[in-house]
This record gives structure tokens, sequence and C-alpha cells, in this order.
């Protein structure tokens, strides 16, 4: 976002993906309003600024999802900068607080010096008392990107949700570029499809349906939020990670590309998941040896925490995912 002319591109995307979607005029104006106003935060405030803009559909909820990330100089004081009138800048100052009204879910968090990250979500169905429809039981966030150059990401993730279950599976296509996104999407099109149950089942069941294409490292985590446990599975280099702030632990995945090499009996990995833990999946794309230091984002909203590794941890040169996963708050 270094250039006037780039928030008005961003602004036509977020009307074109929004029209796409069937959002209504009153969500696809608010959408516009807080697209130009980050985009201008941007410009004004920061150095190295993005803006991501993207679309998410987890069974009946559909939402599009705008983060801000920029490489500082970070705020201060985030609360001063919340309130109307409030400017650095000499404008009107009512960015923030304006973003925070508009958008059905808002988070930011900012390292003084190091930089800022803002997180707005537009639902499109609300029910009878207008309220947004989110997402039961569990809260999810996630950050794809394409390598540098390419126009689609060679990486796909997906989630399903159930009475208390939840499944989250990441595929990283081999390389990167239109071939691998070929192969993201079999595995994302194997996991919708009726299949047996259990990780390494399912692992089995895509190596079977992506023969044909370049292959694809894939990862299956099934979380049960009763018994507390998470299974998981998977060939290649995609990793997960258990954070809670107390223990962190880490799943792993077999050697393997689906598709193209597999062992014949999968290994599949089972932990506790503690109430207030993490699961975050990630592709190589991000370095697979990082630090959560921040703990207070473990009571972030997942898609900020996915936002924050990828500022902080990706390699940039591949493509990269993050999924964030954790219970709702009752």
């Amino acid at each position: 976002m270094g250039d006037p002319s780039r928030v008005g591109e961003a602004r036509r995307f977020a009307a074109d993906l929004a029209s796409r979607l069937a959002f209504d005029a009153i969500q696809s104006g608010r959408l516009a309003v807080v697209v130009n106003e980050l985009g201008k935060n941007l410009l004004r405030h920061a150095v190295g600024g993005r803006l991501l803009i993207g679309a998410r559909t987890i069974g009946d909820s559909v939402a599009i999802e705008l983060v801000s990330m920029d490489q500082g100089p970070g705020i201060a004081d985030i609360q001063a900068c919340m309130r109307d009138g409030h400017s650095s800048a000499g404008t009107a100052g009512q960015g923030l607080g304006a973003i925070q009204r508009m958008a059905d879910d808002f988070d930011i968090h900012s390292q003084h010096g190091d930089g800022t990250l803002v997180l707005a979500r537009f639902y499109r169905e609300r029910d009878r008392s207008g309220a947004p429809r989110r997402l039961t039981g569990f809260a999810v966030g996630a950050i794809c990107l394409a390598a540098p150059g390419e126009r689609a990401s060679g990486d796909g993730w997906s989630v399903s949700i159930g009475a208390g279950t939840a499944e989250v599976m990441v595929a990283d296509g081999l390389g990167h570029g239109p071939d691998a996104a070929i192969a993201a999407d079999a595995a994302l099109a194997a996991f919708d499809r009726p299949r047996a149950s259990g990780p390494s089942r399912f692992v089995e069941q895509a190596h079977a349906a992506l023969r044909g294409t370049r292959g694809a490292a894939i990862a299956i985590a099934q979380l049960d939020a009763n018994a507390s446990r998470i299974r998981f599975a998977g060939a290649g280099n995609v990793i997960g990670r258990i954070l809670s702030g107390v223990a962190d632990r880490t799943l792993l995945t077999q050697n393997g590309t689906a598709g193209v090499q597999l062992r014949t009996h999968v290994q599949e990995q089972e932990m506790e998941w503690p109430a207030h833990a993490l699961l975050l999946v990630c592709s190589d794309g991000v370095q697979s040896r990082w630090q959560l230091e921040e703990r207070s984002l473990l009571q972030r909203d997942p898609a900020l925490v996915a936002a924050f590794v990828i500022w902080k941890f990706c390699r940039g040169r591949d493509d990269a995912t993050v999924v964030v996963i954790r219970r709702a708050e009752s």
C-alpha cells in the first residue's frame, strides 16, 4: 500500500468480492468505508503497509475479512487512537473508532516501534435480532498467501464444524503456481467429499485422489472439544502447533507427498487439547521454528493470531498458510 491509487484498487476489489458473495448494500457500504480507512491509515502512518482482503465460508457462515499489517512505527496508545477526534496526522481522527463500529468483528495488536495489525470482519447473514451469524462452538482464523509474483496460491485450507467437533485441513501443492494450486484444489475436493473417519484414513484417501497431480503436503486435525483431544496426521512439510501458554506442543507429519509417494501405513498422533489452547496448522511458507512470545495473543481473534504469525515468520518466497482454531467463548 505504497501509493494512493492502491486504496482505490483495494476498494474496488472488496466491492467486487462483496457483490459475488451477495452481500447486501448496507454491509457492502460499510466494507467500502473500512477498506478506505485502513488503506489511508497505512499511507499516512505506516512503513511497509499491506492490506489483505479475503473471503471465508465455513458451513453457513460467510464472511469477508480485512487484515492491515505494517512494519512500523506502531501505536504507543491504542485506546487513545480508538477515540473519535484523535489524530496524529492532522486529519479528522475518526479512522480506528469508525472501523470498530462498522465491522462485525474487530481486533488490533500493536508493538510500539515495530508495527500494527488490524482485523475487521463482515458477515453476510444475520439472525432475526440482526446479530451476525458467527460460527458455533469454535472460532477460526486463516491467512493464505500466494508466492511472490503468483496470482493463485498453491496452498489451500478448509475447516468443517460439527457438534462439539471440528476438522482442519491444510494442503501445500508441490512448488508454487498453477500446477501447485491444482494439487491443493484436489486435496480440498477430497476433504469435501464423504469419506472414512480418522485423520490417517483421510491422508490415504487424499493420496489416491491426488494421483495425476504434482502432489501436495497435507495435514488434517480432528478436534473434539468435549473430550479435549486432538487427532492429527499428514505427509510432508505441514506442521501443527498446540499453544496453551503453558506447555506448547508440535504435531509433526511423516515424510512423503500425497499423490506421489506415501508410506503404506500413515501414522497418527493424539494429544490433549487444553481448554484455552489454540491449534495452528502451517504450511512450509512459514518458518518451522518460531515462538509466540506475545502470550496475550492467545486470547485474541484467531485471524489476528494467524496474521501475527505471517507478519513475523513468513519466509516470503513461497505460498504461506496459517490456520488457527480454538473453542469459541461461551
